[in-house]
């Protein structure tokens, strides 16, 4: 799989981990890179727009974004 397409725009990692580069590498890898179809945050942008996820939403949270694109 490419690379997300939203990996440069992502408000989670360009404002709420800006400074963890640890972190950051480790979640872009995993979620952005390898198979963003496993990303919470992607997964709401299908379905429902990008203006649909929460600035907050880790990329892990597929629970709270399957909530959110059900009761859409």
């Amino acid at each position: 799989m490419a690379e997300c397409e939203l990996i440069d725009k992502c408000p989670f990692f360009n404002k709420h981990l800006e400074n963890d580069d640890e972190t950051v590498a480790l979640l872009k890898e995993k979620y952005c890179k390898t198979n963003n179809l496993n990303c919470a945050r992607y997964m709401i942008s299908i379905a429902l727009g990008s203006e649909a996820v929460p600035e907050d939403l880790n990329p892990t949270e597929k629970i709270k974004a399957y909530e959110i694109i059900s009761s859409s």
